[in-house]
């Protein structure tokens, strides 16, 4: 007899002892368990626009952690060292929701992150930590590929604020061939999202020259974004740097970024973003309505804001889309890393 893992669309098949792909979920009894609940890879505290979230809570510090495994092989992951980790060697931090949450609040952040490898797969802490964050007035964000199984799914985002989902892709060929996966999943997840919850969402495009570049996709990714999911979610094109199994394949050329993004805009896109390059005019936000640079950005840092404390245009009115409370934080692009036990607040804290 064997018992299924519903949280994946593997729904791995697991015998007395075994662990699924991911190998931080496995069989005991008649269930599949987390075997790494409360422990982490590590703790840090972010600026919140390198999720990348730019309309929720833009400028202020994020606490992000995350485990390890993964339900993806992606072979051009870029936090392969952890996602991939075939033991506990990496798990060096021991740290239960509530001291999650503390921390938060003591270091001055305004939401706390799952991030560096796929929530889904450590399900049950995520929403631990997430009930006990909101409990003290601070955001849960989800950073996920979004391949998940719909009761999973409906369970998870009940318990989140935010999230960016990275849409690796457009075809089964790109998930089938870089990610043991297929596409279908994803996109499932992205129209929950949209039309069934609250949440505030954001999607993330990793452009890599010679396999999901074509001008092609980007028109049929953009065109699906606008038709499924509306102009108003942001939508980020970050480039691709050599790692893992694809240490081959080039730096994605900034010219790329700019040609996926004007084609983005050209089906209508209100926010659309190019990442891991310096790229002012791409990286800001600017209002549907009127055109005015709203928030000014040059990588991760923040420069010119032109939104009243609701998120207001200051010369039309308009709102922008997404979730802003005053004035913006001034964490800027610092990464700070965080002992939960001795957490308190930086020097520099927004």
């Amino acid at each position: 007899m064997v018992a299924s893992n519903a949280t994946s669309p593997r729904e791995c098949k697991l015998h007395e002892g075994q662990r699924g792909l991911c190998f931080v979920r496995g069989r005991q009894g008649d269930a599949i368990v987390l075997t790494t609940y409360g422990r982490s890879s590590g703790f840090c505290l972010d600026p919140i626009q390198k999720k990348p979230l730019n309309h929720f809570l833009p400028g202020t510090p994020i606490l992000s952690f995350g485990t390890a495994g993964c339900n993806l092989t992606c072979k051009f992951c870029q936090n392969w060292d952890i996602l991939k980790s075939r033991g506990f060697d990496k798990l060096a931090h021991e740290a239960a929701p509530d001291q999650i949450a503390e921390a938060a609040v003591k270091t001055g952040a305004r939401s706390v992150a799952f991030t560096y490898n796929d929530p889904v797969i450590f399900l049950e802490y995520a929403v631990d930590v997430a009930d006990a964050c909101r409990a003290r007035g601070i955001k849960a964000v989800s950073v996920t590929a979004g391949y998940m199984n719909h009761p999973a799914r409906v369970e998870f985002y009940d318990h989140m604020d935010a999230a960016n989902v990275d849409l690796k892709g457009f075809t089964d060929s790109f998930y089938g061939r870089l990610c043991s996966a297929v596409l279908q999943p994803v996109l499932d997840t992205l129209r929950y999202l949209k039309h069934e919850t609250n949440v505030w969402f954001e999607i993330t495009n990793l452009v890599i020259h010679g396999e999901n570049d074509t001008d092609e996709e980007f028109n049929a990714m953009s065109a699906w974004i606008a038709e499924d999911l509306g102009p108003d979610v942001p939508l980020h094109f970050t480039a691709f740097h050599p790692d893992h199994k694809m240490r081959d394949t080039e730096h994605t050329p900034a010219a790329a970024l700019t040609r996926a993004r004007a084609i983005a805009l050209k089906h209508g896109l209100h926010h659309v973003y190019t990442g891991n390059v310096h790229d002012a005019a791409g990286g800001s936000t600017y209002c549907s309505g009127c055109g005015t640079g709203l928030i000014g950005r040059d990588w991760h840092q923040l420069s010119t804001w032109n939104l009243t404390d609701d998120g207001h245009c200051i010369t039309c009115g308009k709102r922008c889309a997404g979730v802003f409370s005053g004035r913006p934080g001034t964490w800027g692009r610092k990464r700070v890393p965080v002992r939960l036990r001795a957490a308190q607040a930086p020097a520099a804290s927004a």
